[in-house]
Formats: structure tokens, C-alpha cells, sequence
């Protein structure tokens, strides 16, 4: 029996390691879906899962967490923007990994590692359940009174001492 080992190897040393499962995960965050070796797969799992529960609340303690894990803005945004709160009901199983036909150079055992529910769907529809919303929103800002902008008032207020500096009669020397 192997005792004590908390994760695959994967043939790399540690910062390797920890780069791949990084790239991989980014990849999957950003493209939703993609295809790797089998112990690859199952080795992002388990790291990008504990990512996906700790974007579940959007704060910024989890933020600096997950860009600290990640390194990557854009991979960081869309974790906690859209796919945490598609997963903010589930308790855990984000992903699934579906096998594929051994890899025809090597012989290597093929799968794919993608979310479970659609997360740009879940998007999509949440987008359109909050735009009433927002459409009542600016309704009720139509009704107030139209307040002058500021570059109007600037304008007015300069106009007014360019008209005082030429009533001053020019005195010569």
C-alpha cells in the first residue's frame, strides 16, 4: 500500500507541476473545455475545484487567492463573474471528465475535462433575468429632474469671467 501521497507527480518537479495544473486550469476557466491526457485531467481536478469553491463568494480576499494561484487576470475575472455564481447552489462536482480513444502517437490514455453545467449559458440567462432590472432602474432616473452637466456649468462659469476681464478698460503705461 502507498501511504501519505497527496497528489499525481505527473513526471515533473514541483514548479513544473504546479505550472501545468496553473496553465491547464486557466485554459479550462477560460475555454470551458479542453483535452488531455487522463492523469492530467484528473490531476486539475482536484485543483481547479477547491478554485471554483473559493469563487463562490466575491470578495477580495478570494480574489488576491485566486490570482495568486492562477496569475492570470482574465482567468481570475471569469471565475469570479460567471462561473462561481453559476455553481453557487452546488455543493461540489464541478467538473467531469469524459475518456476518449487511446492517443495515436503514444498510445496514451485521452480525456476530457469540462464543466459540468454550461457556465456561458448560465451567464447568458442570468444577464437576461437582470436586465429588467436595470431597465426599471433608468426608468426611475428618467422621471428626477435633468440636472445640468458639469461641462455645461464650467462652460457658463468661464464665459462669465471672460465677459468681467474685457469690461476692464486697458490702462498704458
Amino acid at each position: 500500500m502507498v501511504h501519505r501521497v497527496s497528489a499525481k507527480k505527473l513526471s515533473r518537479v514541483s514548479n513544473e507541476r504546479a505550472a501545468l495544473l496553473k496553465n491547464l486550469a486557466n485554459e479550462l476557466i477560460l475555454h470551458e473545455k479542453i483535452v488531455t491526457t487522463l492523469a492530467r485531467a484528473k490531476a486539475t481536478r482536484s485543483f481547479l475545484e477547491k478554485l471554483v469553491t473559493a469563487a463562490k463568494e466575491n470578495n477580495l480576499v478570494t480574489r488576491r487567492y485566486l490570482l495568486a494561484k492562477l496569475r492570470a487576470d482574465r482567468a481570475t475575472n471569469k471565475l469570479l463573474e460567471v462561473i462561481g455564481p453559476a455553481f453557487k447552489e452546488r455543493a461540489g462536482g464541478y467538473t467531469r471528465i469524459t475518456k476518449l480513444p487511446p492517443r495515436a502517437g503514444d498510445s496514451a490514455k485521452m480525456a476530457v475535462l469540462e464543466f459540468v453545467e454550461n457556465v456561458s449559458e448560465l451567464a447568458a440567462k442570468k444577464k437576461i433575468e437582470e436586465k429588467p432590472t436595470k431597465v426599471k432602474k433608468a426608468e426611475a432616473e428618467k422621471d428626477k429632474k435633468p440636472e445640468k452637466p458639469a461641462r455645461q456649468l464650467a462652460e457658463k462659469s468661464k464665459e462669465a469671467t471672460d465677459d468681467k476681464q474685457s469690461k476692464k478698460p486697458m490702462v498704458r503705461k
